[in-house]
């Protein structure tokens, strides 16, 4: 696998299309991080680690809002990788966007760890811009 953030968020995307309450995804400290501030800022429900002998695998259970009594939406309508492998974007401080008005979120790597744009904007980092949500 050549980028897992990349594979994580498409298997999150794939889940929700199909309508799965739950992902299974192979774990690691960078997703977990990832997966803490979605669940934090209200996209997923909740995150949690399952081990299997040696495999550690992080399980998000997905979040639906209820739009009549037989449809529901997902919380996440996009998920998308801005830095990928072969080209990485980086951001500085002063540069982090609103996303979607404010609606969504950009999720950034930096020099203190993995946090939102707006908290990055807010104690003046910059980093690698990760991905978007909306």
């Amino acid at each position: 696998m050549l980028d897992p953030i990349a594979d994580m968020l498409t298997r999150i995307r794939n889940a929700q299309a199909a309508g799965h309450t739950r992902v299974s995804i192979p774990a690691s400290k960078f997703k977990a991080k990832i997966a803490e501030i979605l669940v934090r800022e209200g996209f997923v429900e909740g995150a949690e680690t399952e081990t299997e002998g040696v495999k550690k695998n992080l399980v998000l259970s997905l979040k639906y809002n209820k739009v009549s009594p037989t449809k529901r939406l997902p919380a996440i309508q996009e998920i998308t990788r801005v830095s990928t492998e072969g080209c990485r974007i980086y951001v500085k401080g002063h540069q982090v966007k609103k996303v979607k008005n404010g609606y969504g979120i950009a999720i950034l790597s930096t020099s203190q760890g993995v946090m939102t744009g707006g908290e990055a904007y807010s104690k003046g980092l910059g980093g690698e811009y990760v991905c978007k949500v909306w």
